[in-house]
């Protein structure tokens, strides 16, 4: 039973190297492309927006740019002449989602393990999910990506060349509350 986990957590370590690997990085370098676009332009609408991400080398979809703008936490304002442009979150509410997202992590973990790039997080049953998202938003860059299991497991792998205590260090620069 044990081989076979291995060789499972190998093979998914394989895929999520050559094919997630790339892909999470596409989408942090859109994500600060969309950012910038905001700061930079008058957005009125999705579709402006995707024509700019385009013309910046991005190609994306309506339905992921619909996905990045709800994970920016992107909103619209009134613009002052009857129409409404994109406007990104401010620092305090930036904190205040941070802070929502260490109380999940914070209240659904139980303990955490490392072994070389790979940490599994064991959680209360059915939080998962939740310190599984809290791990992915806390901007830790060491972190490839997170798969969280069907109940009372998430799996952490990290960039090569970071371990374990390294990981741990971040997490508890990002949240001072976590135990040894």
């Amino acid at each position: 039973m044990l081989h076979c986990w291995i060789t499972a957590l190998d093979g998914l370590l394989l895929l999520r190297r050559l094919f997630i690997g790339e892909q999470v990085k596409e989408r942090l370098a859109r994500l600060k492309a969309v950012r910038k676009l905001i700061k930079t332009y008058r957005i009125e609408s999705q579709e402006t927006l995707l024509g700019h991400l385009q013309k910046e080398g991005f190609a994306v979809t309506q339905a992921t740019l619909s996905r990045d703008l709800k994970l920016l936490k992107v909103g619209k304002i009134s613009d002052g002449h009857n129409g409404y442009i994109y406007s990104l979150p401010g620092e305090d509410e930036r904190q205040e989602t941070e802070r929502a997202y260490i109380h999940d992590f914070l209240r659904g973990y139980i303990s955490i393990e490392c072994s070389g790039n790979m940490v599994v997080i064991k959680t209360y049953s059915g939080h998962s999910d939740s310190v599984a998202l809290a791990v992915d938003n806390l901007g830790l860059d060491d972190v490839l990506g997170t798969i969280a299991g069907r109940d009372n497991t998430v799996f952490v792998c990290l960039r090569e060349g970071i371990g374990g205590e390294d990981f741990m260090n971040r997490m508890k620069e990002s949240i001072p509350e976590l135990e040894d």
